[in-house]
């Protein structure tokens, strides 16, 4: 293959893979006009459009997906080949995009920008919005690096470390007619509910939970972040079931009652995950392994720090509340 060939696969793949041109250019340190020069010569070399505009975004033809899906795999290994022995975090100005959860990003980013600040002042860290119906897509379509969840979808393509388990609490306003006492499944059942849903679904653990026993609850308020929670339960007779990293900011249980779920709820495993292409990434290697240490690190010290109102302990998250 020919150097300005191979130059042409470099620049398209980088395209390709972030879907934009001006991305493309950030990521390859060039300038929007000379990435699309490049793209100029590739139509010239290759004789197809290549990418198409529909608004502000560009869509590949049937040609240059063809082509991607047999350039991508090789131009990473040679990506990898080329970097292995000179990624180095204190030097490096690498971007790494990572789908989260709003619970999940409360508990860990400020100790992993702190870190980044400290060992890798030239990375950057970006948060997308997570949810199982578009993380793991995410991830094949290489738009995020990292994502941090549950794992409800098992293939060859996907590779993940076990994080933490996940256990939920029954939260409500301090004055609500139940709190103070155990809540029976009688009166849980009875109650309205407000569920975090990052889907819109509201159908989640506790739903399925009840359905084993023949039961049903009303959902009768949504939202789909968890900030939204405790001012919509201490203004209202709402009772909601939380994963119990939720509760971890300071504020939360502020006017509110936790007490147990009168219902079993299995737990629920989070997990770091990302694509087979990035196994032998050195930076997503390093960046894993630092996501990884400031996960379980913190989490260890929610769990070691007992919920005044209730003596229960800090666990893990779930893609949604139930």
């Amino acid at each position: 293959m020919k150097n300005h060939e191979l130059t042409l696969l470099y620049v398209f793949d980088a395209i390709m893979t972030e879907g934009s041109i001006t991305r493309a250019a950030d990521r390859l340190a060039m300038t929007q006009p000379a990435v699309s020069n490049t793209v100029a010569r590739m139509r010239h070399v290759w004789k197809d459009p290549l990418f198409i505009k529909k608004g502000r975004k560009i869509e590949p033809t049937s040609f240059a997906m063809s082509l991607w899906d047999q350039v991508r795999s090789p131009m990473f290994e040679l990506s990898n080949a080329v970097q292995a022995s000179n990624f180095d975090p204190s030097t490096s100005h690498r971007r790494f995009r990572i789908a989260i959860t709003d619970a999940m990003l409360a508990l860990i980013w400020q100790p992993l920008v702190c870190e980044l600040e400290r060992v890798a002042p030239g990375v950057d860290l970006h948060a997308v919005p997570y949810t199982t119906e578009t993380a793991f897509g995410q991830l094949r379509e290489a738009h995020v690096d990292l994502a941090i969840g549950m794992l409800t979808e098992h293939d060859n393509s996907l590779r993940s470390i076990w994080l933490f388990d996940s256990a939920y609490l029954l939260a409500m306003r301090s004055d609500h007619p139940l709190a103070g006492r155990p809540v029976t499944l009688e009166d849980f059942i009875a109650a309205k509910h407000l569920m975090v849903s990052l889907s819109g679904d509201a159908t989640g653990f506790v739903d399925i939970a009840l359905s084993q026993k023949g039961l049903k609850r009303r959902v009768s308020v949504t939202v789909n972040h968890f900030p939204a929670v405790p001012e919509l339960l201490r203004k209202s007779n709402l009772i909601a079931s939380v994963p119990e990293i939720a509760t971890n900011d300071p504020g939360f249980g502020e006017g509110l009652w936790l007490t147990d779920i009168p219902v079993e709820v299995d737990p629920t495993s989070l997990y770091l995950i990302w694509h087979t292409r990035h196994d032998r990434d050195p930076g997503l290697v390093w960046m894993r392994q630092l996501v990884e240490r400031v996960a379980k690190a913190h989490w260890a010290c929610c769990v070691q720090s007992p919920d005044v109102l209730t003596g229960h302990s800090h666990a893990a998250e779930l893609e949604q509340v139930g």
